[in-house]
């Protein structure tokens, strides 16, 4: 690419690599049931969203040369909302789109392509607006350091590329926030899960068991903490820790009823903690099931360090153990505004 590439040679250059997804309902083709984006990710697989492909087992992919392939779903995370298909003889310019290996910074001009309202090869363009954002996905855990956008992303986009000038995958796009809000899984997730999902069709992400509220000013006041910041732990899991203490009883403020007499977690492997969402970032980015972490954790007035084993997350079928619930339920793996 030139040094300073233009809109219209990003275009030309990535479209071949970007592929409309068709998830069929009826056996039939030309995209009867679902539709989403997808990406070349190497010589072999494309990525697009778990919500994309739900719980089929193959779909079916147009080029933007008009050719199909029949593809194979080899791997998804419905906690990260990734999913890998795999793709026998991709046509010879869908060329692998390289991923950043950092997250983007807002202010950054990007462009998402890919195939809204089932219009194929479509470009939209705008700036990074934010990151570190926890998105959704209806797991009851959230993605953490999601990618804000101001390009447009509508129904159909899910799966596709948020790229920056230069042609690097900075995101995959998942969701509208309203207008001129959209939603994009950030790099750093992006390289974590898929070579996972590539080798294994599945992602073993570290679980730790706990459910957290941020320490805001009411938070704080509730309990009677001088200061902002961490995480307060609502509900311990019985395999979290032995140590850890949850939330025994709620005080009124200003009409809400805030959890009070819990831990709070202010540290991780050394890092300071201030939110949920930078505990669960580096829980998922950084750990694997088995893997044990020292929490700083802050009781009554005091700091301790606390040694903790990790589990791996439960399904959302199969969670055995539903943080602040008491749920039976199902298994897979996770964090929350609850912590992994």
């Amino acid at each position: 690419m030139s040094e300073t590439p233009t809109i219209k040679q990003l275009y030309e250059q990535r479209i071949p690599s970007v592929v409309s997804v068709y998830v069929t309902d009826d056996g039939q083709s030309n995209g009867r049931g679902g539709a989403g984006s997808g990406f070349v990710y190497d010589d072999e697989h494309v990525v697009t969203n778990q919500h994309v492909v739900g719980d089929t087992d193959y779909v079916e992919l147009r080029f933007h040369d008009g050719e199909w392939r029949t593809g194979a779903v080899v791997g998804t995370d419905r906690y990260t909302d990734l999913a890998v298909v795999h793709v026998s003889n991709l046509p010879a310019d869908a060329t692998p789109l390289p991923v950043a290996e950092t997250n983007p910074d807002p202010g950054e001009r990007v462009a998402a392509i890919g195939n809204p309202m089932g219009l194929d090869g479509t470009i939209t363009v705008g700036y990074v607006s934010g990151t570190n954002r926890s998105n959704p996905t209806g797991t009851g855990f959230t993605i953490p350091e999601t990618i804000q956008t101001d390009a447009a992303v509508n129904p159909g986009n899910s799966g596709g590329p948020l790229l920056t000038l230069d042609g690097t995958v900075v995101g995959v796009n998942r969701a509208k926030g309203g207008d001129s809000i959209g939603f994009a899984i950030a790099p750093v997730i992006v390289e974590r899960v898929v070579p996972d999902l590539v080798a294994d069709g599945a992602f073993r992400s570290a679980y730790l068991n706990v459910r957290t509220i941020d320490v805001s000013p009411t938070v704080a006041e509730a309990n009677r903490f001088e200061d902002t910041g961490g995480v307060l732990v609502v509900d311990a899991g019985p395999e979290s820790s032995a140590t850890l203490r949850g939330c025994n009883r709620t005080v009124r403020v200003r009409g809400r009823d805030v959890p009070v007499g819990g831990d709070v977690i202010v540290g991780v492997a050394g890092r300071t903690v201030r939110s949920t969402e930078e505990l669960t970032s580096y829980l998922l980015t950084e750990t694997a099931p088995g893997d044990s972490v020292d929490l700083t954790v802050r009781r009554d007035g005091r700091e301790f360090t606390d040694s903790v084993t990790l589990g791996e997350r439960p399904t959302p079928e199969s969670r055995s153990w539903d943080a602040g619930r008491g749920r039976r339920g199902s298994r897979r793996r996770g964090p929350l505004a609850d912590a992994r």
